[in-house]
């Protein structure tokens, strides 16, 4: 049965489905708008003669029963079947910048190191495509990298015969330059901006050939950037870069064949072409997404150790078996949070986040499970993330951008306890600033002055900047656009909640509606007046989350907001090299305070995770930075088979009473129709 036989998500099985058609459509005994007499008669014998059809048809078909399930048979395959709440952006490793389009991108592709799935505190990087962890010079700006050799790109009719080839050295010079070519709308050169010896170079080359409407020549070489043999990567830096192992092990720089690149051309986003465990086997847009199993991955097994805690939660049964452990994983595309949750309840999808809505469902006031979610064998995880919200002003703007009391007046007048405790359902650490917890710099004690919610104090700084009331020099109200980048139910509320809170110290909020695409043009464009976004761990460094403002990132870089503060850039720059230390501490709370006090966000949350799993999932644990970690998960199809049918058994007795009422209505009405007639 195909997914669109009931789209519709709510759970019901064919079999109502189609009884509900045959009430609505065939019921029509009498329809004619003749009167109620004989001609009853035969229209209530065909509908008899149909319900014991149905009927018979209905008991061939115990024990088995009838399905509800929405996926084709898996022929034998072991399947994860997951959700998406969009279509990706796109699967071109250079134009990635959203974590839903990383998250799957991260199944096909391969980058130089990846980080070692079960342990953490530390995060721990190890090899991926590469032989070894990189040897580095001794005055920390050249990296000498080897690489695996026998590695093949997936098999694709871009390569002679449809067969892939072996990944070479050159492969990632060439995804290097890729990520450094603005003819790629490339999403994450702020990652090598200024760091590697000639890439700059390349960068501005490419910009020049674009307003000429040329293209890059990929053979132009770049000094800090080469292949020494076929298995041998060596970059130079332009000075120390201690974040750059990181940066090999994002699908940014993940090894992409030139070959893909030349025949697909734009279509490039949607035909990806990788080393990974997985490939894609069809992507229909607003449908599903549907990955497989690479038949000529590389020998890679399970890790045979972790983090303490680890064996006894059986996370390390499987050490050893070769990867990936799954043939195919499932996406459905699913832009509405209900329908996901009842694929998750029916047995439909494995693992789960909980919505706001759903929350009281599944967990209990002590924030544990609800009886029927353990009577179903679900397991509850938790996990506070190393992620930021935060609503972004556009520091560029006429407005906000100009006014440092007005944004200080509308933080004063952001609510995050109430959004925590009605958005979140508590699942929420307050946000004082932009490095999270679990990263080298956050400081639990630290406490934002403006941080909402404060009102009489938010009024205050609103007149001071020239506003009272809301109310500017021109006697008219102050009014500003805020973009948000979904439609979504969830999305909308959380705007007009802020719509409200600024309307309780006089400003009128427009709130913006975007799909994630266009959300995404209008951020790398700089123009948005004020946004909701969020930020997830890229790396564990606290560089990550700083350069967010640093003057030579902004947009189309990761500094949305075109903040250019050159006391905040000098600190930047000192501490973006430096080791671990006291002195980067206090390096890094000086660069917060000034964020704080130039309020260039209104910071919100960090979030806790709270993920269901059902019991027929194996080697799940969490982890707090994208990356190719589904190949390392397992499920136990017979365990999950068994479980489904249990929870979706047809009601029977529902059905029967259906049924009843089928023989008894035409043979009631054609024994009213006799007297009637009789009386007449």
């Amino acid at each position: 049965m195909k997914y669109e036989s009931n789209d519709n998500g709510n759970g019901e099985s064919n079999l109502s489905t189609t009884l509900r058609s045959i009430r609505l459509g065939t019921g029509r005994a009498g329809g004619s708008g003749r009167g109620v007499g004989g001609s009853l008669q035969p229209s209530a014998f065909r509908i008899h003669n149909f319900a014991f059809i149905l009927l018979f048809a209905m008991l061939l078909a115990a024990p088995g029963g009838c399905s509800n399930d929405p996926y084709p048979s898996p022929g034998g395959k072991k399947v994860i079947y997951a959700a998406l709440g969009e279509d990706p952006h796109g699967l071109d490793p250079a134009q990635i910048g959203d974590t839903l389009s990383g998250a799957v991108a991260a199944q096909i592709y391969d980058a130089l190191y990846e980080y070692h799935y079960l342990k953490r505190n530390p995060y721990e990087l190890k090899p991926a495509l590469a032989a070894a962890m990189p040897s580095v010079s001794e005055d920390r700006l050249t990296y000498t990298i080897p690489i695996k050799r026998g590695v093949y790109f997936q098999d694709d009719p871009c390569f002679k015969g449809g067969k892939g080839r072996e990944v070479t050295a050159e492969d990632f010079v060439y995804s290097i330059k890729r990520l450094a070519d603005v003819a790629n709308k490339p999403r994450g050169w702020w990652l090598l901006e200024g760091k590697v010896v000639g890439l700059d170079e390349f960068h501005q080359r490419s910009v020049d050939l674009l307003k000429e409407e040329e293209r890059m020549d990929y053979e132009s070489p770049v000094e800090g950037l080469k292949a020494l043999d076929r298995y041998t990567l060596q970059i130079r830096l332009k000075e120390p870069y201690p974040q750059l192992k990181y940066v090999l092990a994002m699908t940014y720089t993940a090894a992409t064949p030139r070959e893909a690149v030349d025949k697909y051309k734009d279509e490039f986003q949607n035909h990806p072409v990788g080393t990974g465990p997985f490939r894609l086997a069809e992507w229909s847009k607003r449908w599903r997404l549907i990955l497989e199993r690479n038949p000529t991955y590389r020998d890679e097994y399970y890790p045979a150790e972790g983090a303490p805690g680890d064996r006894e939660a059986g996370l390390l049964d499987a050490a050893g078996k070769k990867l990936p452990m799954v043939d195919e994983v499932y996406y459905t595309i699913m832009y509405e949070a209900q329908p996901a949750w009842l694929y998750f309840k029916q047995g439909y999808r494995d693992v789960s986040g909980i919505s706001k809505d759903n929350f009281q469902e599944a967990i209990t006031p002590n924030k544990e499970l609800t009886g029927e979610f353990e009577r179903m064998g679900v397991k509850l995880i938790k996990q506070v993330e190393s992620d930021v919200y935060y609503i972004g002003f556009n520091m560029r703007d006429p407005v906000v951008g100009a006014s440092k009391k007005l944004r200080q007046a509308m933080s004063l007048a952001f609510d995050t306890p109430w959004r925590i405790e009605h958005f979140m359902n508590g699942r929420g650490v307050s946000a004082q600033g932009p490095v999270p917890p679990g990263i080298f710099g956050y400081d639990p004690a630290y406490k934002n002055p403006y941080k909402g919610p404060d009102l009489e104090k938010a009024r205050r700084l609103l007149a001071e900047a020239g506003y009272p009331g809301g109310i500017g020099e021109d006697g008219k109200r102050l009014e500003i656009n805020y973009d948000i980048g979904s439609a979504g139910p969830g999305a909308v509320q959380r705007a007009r909640a802020f719509q409200n809170e600024m309307d309780e110290i006089g400003i009128k909020v427009n709130v913006k509606t975007n799909t994630w695409a266009e959300f995404l043009r209008k951020t790398d464009k700089g123009a948005l007046q004020v946004f909701r976004l969020g930020w997830v761990l890229d790396y564990p460094d606290p560089q990550n989350f700083l350069q967010l403002f640093y003057g030579a990132n902004k947009a189309p870089g990761p500094n949305n907001t075109l903040y250019d503060n050159p006391e905040y850039n000098a600190l930047y720059e000192k501490m973006k090299s430096m080791e671990d230390n006291p002195e980067r501490l206090r390096i890094i709370r000086k660069m917060v305070g000034i964020l704080v006090e130039d309020a260039v966000w209104i910071p919100g949350t960090h979030s806790v995770s709270y993920i269901l799993k059902h019991q027929w999932v194996r080697n799940f644990k969490p982890h707090g930075i994208t990356g190719g970690y589904l190949k390392y998960r397992d499920v136990d199809v017979e365990l999950r088979r068994r479980l489904r049918r249990q929870w979706n058994r047809p009601n029977y007795t529902a059905l029967g009473g259906i049924l009843v009422a089928f023989i008894a209505a035409p043979i009631f009405l054609t024994f009213l129709g006799k007297r009637i007639g009789r009386r007449a």
